[in-house]
Order: C-alpha cells, then sequence, then structure tokens
C-alpha cells in the first residue's frame, strides 16, 4: 500500500501500521482509493468511523474498534439477526475481530438526528412524523421477528444489569460531577428509586433490544432501500418492550412535545398490540395489562426511560471527567429535566425528586422546559 494516511486520521502509528496491513488486500477486490480515507463520524466509545472512496464512485465506511472486549464481533452477529429480520443495516464487506476493523456499506452521511433537527427548525411536523413513522415500523418488525426466535443469543437486560447501569448515575454524577457523599436517608431514597425502577422493567414483556435506538443512530435512506438505516447496535439484548421506543422518543440530543410523544407512542402501542409483542394466551388473546391500557404503558415507558436518563447523565459525566469529552456534558440539562418531569409526575418516584432538588435546586424552584 503506496498512500500512509495522516497522522490526524491514525494518531497512533501502530495502529496505523496494522490498519494498512489490514486494508491493503481489500483494496483491488473493492477498488478502494486509500488517499481518500478521511474522518466520518465518531462516539461516546472508543469507536470512529471512517469513510474511503472507491473507484466506482460510491464509497465504504471503515470502523475503527480498538478496544476490549472488540465490537466488531457483535456488530457482526446482531447485524446478521437485524438484516434476517428485513432491517437496512450495513452490509460488512470483510472484518477482523481480533484487529478491530471492519469494511461496511456506507449508509449516507444524512443521521435522522440531522433531519428531524431540520424538520423542527422548519416546523414541519409532517416530515417528522414520516420519519417517526418509519423509525418505528423498523423497530417493530426487528422486536416481532426477534421474538419469534430469531435472536437467541443476546444477553439479558436483567435486574443485576439495570443496577449497573444506575450506579454509573451514583459514581459520576452525582459523586464525581456534583463532589456529593449522599447521607444515609439520601442513599434510602435512592435505593428505593432503584428498587422500583428495576421492577418496572422486570415485569414487562421481553423482546429484542437496540439499547440505543435514537435519532443519531438512524440514517436517512432511499425507501427502495429501507429506511431508517440502523447503526450502533452491537451492544444488543433482550429487554422490557418500552426501552426502545422510548429511547426514539426522549432523545439524547433532541426533545419532542409531550403531544408529539404521545401519538408517536399510540402508533407504537397499537403496533405492537396487532404484531403481538404483549403475549397471546391460548384464546388468542392479551394477557399482559399493558397491551389493554395505553396508560399503564406509558407509564412502563417513563419509567423505563427514566432509568436510561439517569444511566446517561452518569455517562455524559464520565466522559467529561474521565475521557476528556467535555461536550457531551452541555446536554445534561435535557436529562435532569426529564429526570424531574417524570418523578415529578409519580408519587412513588418523590424519593428521587428529593435528591434532583439537592443536585438541581433551580428545576424544582423555577420550573423547567425540554426545548
Amino acid at each position: 500500500m503506496t498512500h500512509s494516511a495522516p497522522p490526524e486520521i491514525w494518531p497512533d502509528p501502530q495502529r496505523a501500521t496494522l490498519f494498512e496491513q489490514w486494508l491493503a488486500p481489500l483494496v483491488g477486490p473493492h477498488g478502494l482509493l486509500p488517499q481518500t480515507l478521511a474522518c466520518a463520524s465518531s462516539d461516546a466509545s472508543s469507536r470512529r468511523y471512517l469513510r474511503i472512496q472507491a473507484q466506482a464512485g460510491h464509497s465504504f465506511i471503515i470502523m475503527d474498534a480498538p478496544a476490549t472486549p472488540n465490537q466488531v464481533a457483535p456488530f457482526v452477529a446482531v447485524g446478521l439477526q437485524m438484516a434476517a429480520c428485513g432491517l437496512h443495516v450495513p452490509t460488512i464487506h470483510a472484518h477482523d475481530e481480533a484487529l478491530g476493523f471492519a469494511l461496511l456499506e456506507d449508509l449516507g452521511s444524512t443521521s435522522y438526528l440531522q433531519a428531524l433537527r431540520q424538520a423542527q427548525q422548519a416546523q414541519d411536523l409532517p416530515a417528522a412524523q414520516a420519519l417517526m413513522r418509519d423509525a418505528t415500523t423498523a423497530l417493530l418488525r426487528w422486536q416481532s421477528c426477534g421474538q419469534a426466535g430469531n435472536a437467541p443469543d443476546l444477553p439479558r437486560f436483567d435486574e443485576a444489569f439495570v443496577r449497573r447501569e444506575l450506579q454509573i448515575f451514583v459514581d459520576w454524577c452525582v459523586v464525581t460531577h456534583h463532589g456529593k457523599q449522599w447521607t444515609p436517608q439520601q442513599q434510602g431514597y435512592w435505593d428505593r428509586t432503584v428498587t422500583a425502577l428495576a421492577a418496572n422493567i422486570a415485569t414487562q414483556p421481553v423482546v429484542p433490544m437496540h439499547r440505543d435506538y435514537m435519532a443519531r443512530n438512524l440514517m436517512v435512506c432511499d425507501a427502495t432501500q429501507g429506511n431508517p438505516g440502523v447503526l450502533d447496535f452491537q451492544d444488543a439484548v433482550l429487554g422490557p418492550i418500552t426501552y426502545d421506543i422510548g429511547s426514539l422518543l426522549r432523545d439524547a440530543f433532541l426533545s419532542w412535545e409531550e403531544a408529539e410523544e404521545l401519538d408517536w407512542a399510540v402508533r407504537y402501542w397499537e403496533g405492537a398490540r396487532r404484531a403481538g409483542l404483549f403475549g397471546m394466551d391460548a384464546n388468542g388473546e392479551d394477557p399482559h395489562d399493558m397491551a389493554l391500557d395505553f396508560g399503564l404503558f406509558w407509564r412502563a415507558l417513563e419509567w423505563t426511560v427514566l432509568q436510561r436518563h439517569l444511566k446517561i447523565l452518569g455517562i455524559f459525566c464520565r466522559l467529561k471527567h474521565r475521557d476528556g469529552k467535555p461536550h457531551y456534558a452541555e446536554d445534561l440539562p435535557r436529562f435532569y429535566a426529564y429526570v424531574v418531569k417524570t418523578a415529578t409526575r409519580y408519587v412513588e418516584l418523590s424519593p428521587l425528586l428529593r435528591l434532583m432538588e439537592d443536585l438541581q435546586p433551580q428545576l424544582l424552584q423555577t420550573g423547567f422546559s425540554l426545548r
């Protein structure tokens, strides 16, 4: 290979050498143009994505996943499952699990996050509705197909999993970011909150769960190819039915009016009922209470997303204080507002509200806005 990538693309010379050795035998078969290699995107992990052009006029994406445990193997496994269920995920043209490289189909450069922000700014609700409808349809397809036995090897999002995630909030948001040490009374408030959130998740129907089904991980694609294109699915698990739709509606990087959230949630709930995702008894009836009462489904969704938002508060603080990525902290106010809004609504969550008042007193004193 005659074209070495510039140091800004590969700050680690050893990693650059490994990449060039891996890429060299792929250049001819795929018509790659190594000199066109450029950064495409990065995420909150150590994973990065590069774009490389091909002689035929199209481009490929290269996943660079050097961390341990390596993420290429689960990316390949879950991607195959999703593709078998009819979702539009990147075709994997080559990969090396040991090195942490993969050559992927390029799903374009327009994410749902960009498209939905543009729709919000233009007050173009029909455009947003069309995108969200496609995302909901794809999610239901994945959950229906996977529940039928096409996602058997996914780990379970169980109580231990939930508690580990919530501890991230304590360690990094409460202790590290705010410098707080809880009193025994405050620890009791937290223990009651964790028990309530874990119980909510444990009582829901179980489906395949992306774990980060949000606008940033969905790509706007032509309908003939399948919209949306789905990314970042390597952390998929089997978990509560409300998790992914809740992640989509209460996004990490943009927010909606509650009337819009409810409209999209009802459409998802109706689709889930038709697909039998709440379970069917011998008489063909829905045995789960959430299938019969949207209010119960919405409550479960809010509580499930609350668990996610507490985890994300911890992760964003960890990114700032441990990983040197302070820009994620710019979205912390959105999550504080999400948490306070939900905790205010349910008397069972009043212990969490007391803890949030200690961390963010201004939110409870002056009100808050998500937009």
